[in-house]
Parts: structure tokens; sequence; C-alpha cells
């Protein structure tokens, strides 16, 4: 975006009062509450189109992706009760039905998620609507790996001018299918079509997240027959009936992740209620790597600033078990404090560097390249995209005005705001609402100087 339109752009946001003013060089305290996951949350919020009998699922945050996902259930003929306080879903999808195309369109571009009704849909209604996608823009997320997966299937899928259409005249077989990349999204859209396909599906490449795990955790509940290999390799019988699941999602390792990545960015100390050890095993190495320190409690973790010198480190985002993509916006601001020159390689989205732009108007020194300073070659190797980042620190940096590029990136953009000395406004902070429950007050909480 050229600088007169993030200017406009910021003109535009100031209007409609979206943006926080933040006035740092503060470190922040205190104790906060994490919830679900957001991304699980929504695709066990889709997994219940398969239920004929009603679904509830508990530890819900009160998000706008969840907010989203509930209308377009709604559309489709479900009843949605959703206490935000309680953090409490009811899901009734027992008399689902054809979602009218314009409204389902209007909805869609707030996110991704249409893409994951194709399953589900087509198993109650016989034919599904996929309208154009929105989210965040950070590099390819191929949706040919969707419907590459439903094709094999037994899918056909059209394309028309306000979206693609699928039926699946013959119903869904069972099938075989390798994934060029162990694709989170992809690994979900097969489980919730295989599941009810008819005969065996062999996934091989399959991306194994908490959250997918967690998901199949809640179909198995539903009556769905998934055995998970070693190698990434998941098998699934369909079934003829689903129904609906009682299930408590697990907690945002994402979130966890970036207060603790706050917390060593201001030198200061956060306790995080409802932090799992398990989620956030290698996060927590390299937290520990850097100079950060936890405790481990049963109720959650304390991530806090021991004192001395932050270390620098090499770093590699990966899928799971490796350090996640998400996790490296906001603790790319803790590394502008540690000494010495940090080298991150972005494996995962070939465009996540975006958000250093402002970091560098702030005072950080990054620089960005198109080779791959890692342990390994990735496959954006000779694509011209500048995927690794050299940040060398420690530099202090100062308030400016910035704009929100996406959600990871503008989360990490507040926490560079907390971290500068003087003032800061961030602009578009109503697409950190997206994955981030209540943020300002969780800020406030902590003892940030905010308005």
């Amino acid at each position: 975006m050229s600088e007169n339109r993030v200017v406009d752009e910021m003109e535009h946001l100031e209007k409609l009062g979206d943006y926080l003013v933040v006035r740092g060089n503060k470190a922040l305290n205190g104790e906060i509450t994490v919830r679900g996951a957001k991304n699980f949350v929504s695709k066990c919020m889709v997994a219940a189109l398969l239920g004929k009998t009603p679904s509830v699922l508990k530890n819900v945050p009160d998000i706008r992706d969840v907010q989203v996902v509930s209308d377009l259930l709604r559309l489709h003929g479900c009843k949605v009760d959703y206490a935000p306080k309680e953090g409490i879903i009811h899901i009734d999808a027992t008399n689902i039905s054809h979602g009218e195309v314009a409204d389902v369109s209007t909805l869609a571009g707030s996110s991704r998620i249409p893409i994951l009704f194709c399953g589900p849909l087509l198993h109650r209604l016989g034919e599904a609507f996929i309208p154009s996608l929105g989210g965040c823009d950070i590099g390819g997320r191929p949706i040919d790996f969707h419907f590459d997966a439903l094709r094999k299937f037994g899918a056909v899928i059209a394309k028309e001018k306000n979206g693609i259409h699928i039926t699946a005249p013959t119903g869904l077989k069972g099938t075989k299918i390798r994934l060029p990349y162990p694709s989170v999204g992809a690994t979900e859209q097969v489980l919730l079509t295989a599941v009810c396909a008819s005969g065996k599906t062999e996934l091989s490449n399959a991306a194994v997240e908490p959250e997918i795990l967690n998901e199949i955790d809640v179909l198995q509940k539903m009556g769905a027959l998934i055995t998970i290999d070693t190698d990434r390799v998941i098998h699934i019988e369909g079934v003829s009936d689903m129904k609906g699941f009682a299930h408590t999602a697990l907690t945002d390792r994402i979130e966890v992740a970036s207060w603790a990545s706050a917390a060593l960015s201001t030198y200061g100390d956060i306790f995080i209620s409802g932090a799992k050890q398990s989620h956030m095993t290698t996060f927590l190495n390299v937290f520990r790597k850097v100079g950060g320190e936890f405790d481990i409690r049963d109720e959650g973790i304390r991530f806090y600033y021991p004192g001395g010198k932050l270390r620098s480190i090499p770093l590699e985002t990966d899928v799971h078990p490796g350090f996640m993509t998400d996790w490296q916006q906001p603790f790319a601001v803790a590394l502008t404090q540690v000494h010495g020159l940090s080298i991150v390689h972005e494996t995962v989205y070939e465009q996540r560097f975006d958000f250093t732009k402002a970091l560098c108007r702030m005072g950080a020194s990054i620089q960005l390249y198109k080779e791959c300073l890692g342990s390994r070659t990735c496959r954006f190797e000779e694509r011209n995209f500048r995927h690794s980042a050299v940040i060398a620190g420690p530099t202090k940096l100062h308030g400016a005005n910035i704009l929100v590029p996406d959600l990871r990136g503008g989360f990490s953009h507040i926490v560079a705001a907390v971290t500068a000395v003087g003032e800061s406004k961030v602009y578009g902070i109503s697409l950190i609402n997206r994955g981030y429950e209540s943020f300002t007050e969780k800020l406030l909480a902590l003892g940030a100087d905010i308005g």
C-alpha cells in the first residue's frame, strides 16, 4: 500500500474511531485470562453442521470470528445461542437449510471460514455455495488444496458469477489424498468431508497441530472413526450419521505467546491463566533461550523478564511441532530488545514480514532477505520473497502512527507501541478483535497507558 493510501486509510479510520492511543515505555505486569483458541473454536462450530442433534462448546472467546461463524450458521438454518460472559455456545443444526447466496457473500468477506462449510453442507444438503474469501493478507493460502481434495471425494465444482457452486451428484466417496504441504486448512477440509464419505479415506502429509487433534477429538465424540499414525497419516472410515457434541476448547496458544512476547519486550511480568505447557513446548524453549523465564502452574503460566541481557538467537518457523508462524510476529518485537543479531527464517507464509515496516519506522533495525537464512532451504527458495529477517538489537523504539496490516501483525504493533518511548496511534484495531478477546481491557489490567 502506497504512503498516500496509508495516510488516507488512517484518516478514514480516525473518523470511525477505529484506533488506539498508546503511551509506551511501561512494563506490563499483572494477570490475564486466555480462553479458547480462535483457530479451533471456529472450525469446531463448523463441525456442528454434521450433527443431527444439538452441540455445546465451552471456553469460547468473545471474538469477531465467533460472531461471523455464528451468523453464517444462522443463515443455514442453525439455532445458535452464545453467552459471551460464560464462554458457552449452543448450536442446533437439526434442521439446516440453504443460505441465501447474497447474505453468505456479505458475511464471507470477513473470514475464510466458509470454505470449510463445503463438506458438511454436501453431506447434509447435497450442495454448497462458497463466495469469495477474506482473511489476512500474509501470503498465499491456496484454496486449490481444498478444491482438489473435494474433487477426489467426487464433488463437482463449478465457477459462478458470485463464487463457487459445489455438488456431489453420486455422493462423496472415500479416497487417498496426499497434501503437497501439511496445510492446517486443507487437513480440516479433508476431515470434515471424509467422516461421512462412504468407504475409507487416507490422508498423507497431514497437519497435526494441537487444534487439529482437538478437532479429531470432537469428530470422534460425534461418531467419527479416525486413526492417527505417527508419520502424518490420518485414516478415516466414513459413517452414515453424526450426532452433536459437548466439548471444552483448548486454550489459544497463539494469544498466550503474544502476551508472553509483550512481557519480554517490555521487561514485564505476566501470569496467563489458562495457558498449558503441553501446547507451548517449542515456544517455551525459545523464550528461555532468549533470556526470558517462566513458571508453570496448574492454572496457568507466568512469563517474566528475570533481569540481565537478553540473548540473540536464530529462529525458524515451521508446522507443528516447530515454532509457529503466528508466534513469530509478536516475538519479533521482543527480538528488537535483545543484544546482538537475531535471524528469523519464515517458512510458512511468504509475505509475513510486511509488519516490520512499521517497526523500522519506530526505530527497529530489521533487514529482509530473499535467501533462506535458516538451517535448511524452504519452499520459498528462489521465489523472490523476502522471507528471512535479520534483527539487530537492542534498539530503543519510539512512538509512531501505525496502520494494522493483519491480525498477528496488528497485535505485534500494539506490543511495539507499549514498548516504545512516547505516544503511538494504532489504526484499524477492529481487525485485532478477530482473534484477541478484550485485548484493550487486558492491556489496562496489565498497566498499559492507553486511550
